[in-house]
């Protein structure tokens, strides 16, 4: 099915039937990406008796529990009650599906103490009059092992907080990376960069979204797209998110 849509003044087409699926799938055990030490996503079946909820194991059905850490498991959106004080929810706060986003691709920045990083400059480079609200960032190397990666204990590359501040600058409210978070491993708690996202604790802004381990495949171009974040209801501070972005077509006139 296609679609027009009118974005900054100019008409584009896109055809919904060719969503791209960015998120990750959470499948039971160490084949899912995990951070942060977090324990791995798991699937068990509940037992009754003799009965099993799982119809590998004998059972008329599958009835199982599952056992997910959110920030640690896979592709997940979160926003500002990820650290806020406030019980401020994902479910409440996302209430805006549809965002017109901009992909780019970026090599995160070798640093003297080894760290990789996303910095300001990079990001300039990118931004252009599209005005997108959403950004996603491919970071390169960029292969497959993305999908089933153990990040704990390695210092993931991540965003300088200068380049975020100018990312909301830009009028970004729904900034998706394809790393286990927008700041530093381990940084001593201070999370300068969800807190320059959010302004917090200055501010407490309650639109925005942050949505980590994603996967944009090599054959995604950079450009421009309609984004759907698709999240579970929770009432938490973040979600399991499916995002899918749609491939924009500028209109001739």
């Amino acid at each position: 099915m296609k679609i027009s849509l009118s974005h900054n003044g100019k008409s584009y087409t896109t055809d919904l039937s060719n969503g791209i699926d960015i998120s990750i799938p959470l499948i039971p055990g160490s084949d899912s990406p995990n951070c942060f030490w977090a324990p791995h996503f798991s699937a068990e079946p509940v037992r009754s008796g003799d009965w099993v909820g799982d119809t590998l194991q004998g059972g008329n059905l599958n009835f199982k529990t599952v056992t997910l850490n959110i920030h640690g498991n896979g592709t997940h959106t979160e926003c500002v009650g990820h650290i806020a004080t406030e019980p401020i929810t994902i479910n409440r706060v996302l209430n805006n599906f549809h965002h017109i986003a901009q992909v780019i691709t970026i090599y995160p920045q070798l640093m003297d103490n080894g760290d990789k990083v996303i910095t300001k400059s990079q990001v300039v480079d990118f931004f252009d009059q599209n005005n997108p609200n959403a950004l996603i960032i491919r970071t390169m190397p960029n292969s497959n092992d993305k999908k089933r990666r153990i990040y704990s204990g390695t210092n993931p590359p991540y965003l300088d907080h200068e380049a975020i501040i100018y990312i909301v600058e830009q009028g970004i409210e729904h900034l998706l990376i394809d790393l286990p978070s927008v700041d530093r491993e381990q940084d001593d708690g201070k999370l300068v960069g969800h807190k320059a996202f959010w302004s917090y604790p200055s501010t407490i802004d309650t639109k925005k979204t942050i949505t980590e381990m994603i996967f944009v495949n090599n054959n995604v171009s950079d450009g421009l797209y309609l984004l759907n974040i698709q999240i579970a209801s929770f009432e938490m501070d973040a979600s399991p998110s499916k995002p899918v972005i749609y491939k924009l077509i500028e209109r001739e006139h």
